[in-house]
């Protein structure tokens, strides 16, 4: 390849970076400022509620589990939970009434974690909370099914960007 070719492909990689680059960190942004915001809009409820005995991040990780039962390893490999300290609040809510904490039948060295009636209660209060967000986002906050669709598909692909960077050392 000649010198002036080779220019012309950085020049056209240079532009490119530059064109994409401020949508794309905005998208970053929005995804960290969004996640902090959903746990805002959960305290909020709880405030409202007057329970203070689970903040929104352990209201969230019991809304995540639900009806399953899993290891604190699955709560993360399957993206039930952000933040790296899953394993100080799986046991505070454990200590607190909230998770069933039991050693695994097949592996007796992992922990299975499932719902208390009491960490139903507080999935149950989030449940609540999601259903009136449904009824209402479209009126309100002017987001339509088919536009939710289109953003879940784009960043459905944006985690499989990130795991293929990650997966295959790109």
């Amino acid at each position: 390849m000649n010198s002036v070719l080779k220019t012309e492909v950085v020049q056209g990689r240079t532009a490119r970076v530059n064109e994409v680059r401020p949508d794309y960190i905005e998208a970053l942004t929005l995804v960290e400022r969004l996640h902090r915001r959903l746990l805002d809009v959960i305290k909020d409820e709880f405030d409202r509620r007057g329970r203070s005995d689970v903040n929104s991040v352990q209201a969230l990780l019991l809304y995540n589990i639900g009806d399953k039962e899993l290891t604190a390893g699955e709560l993360r490999t399957r993206g039930y939970y952000l933040g790296s300290n899953v394993s100080y609040n799986v046991k505070k809510l454990v200590e607190m009434g909230y998770l069933h904490h039991a050693r695994s039948r097949l592996d007796r060295r992992s922990v299975r974690i499932s719902l208390t009636p009491k960490g139903k209660e507080v999935h149950e209060i989030v449940t609540t909370l999601y259903d009136k967000h449904i009824l209402t986002i479209e009126q309100i906050g002017g987001i339509s099914r088919d536009e939710f669709s289109k953003l879940n598909q784009s960043l459905h692909r944006l985690e499989r960007f990130w795991t293929d960077q990650i997966r295959f050392r790109l």
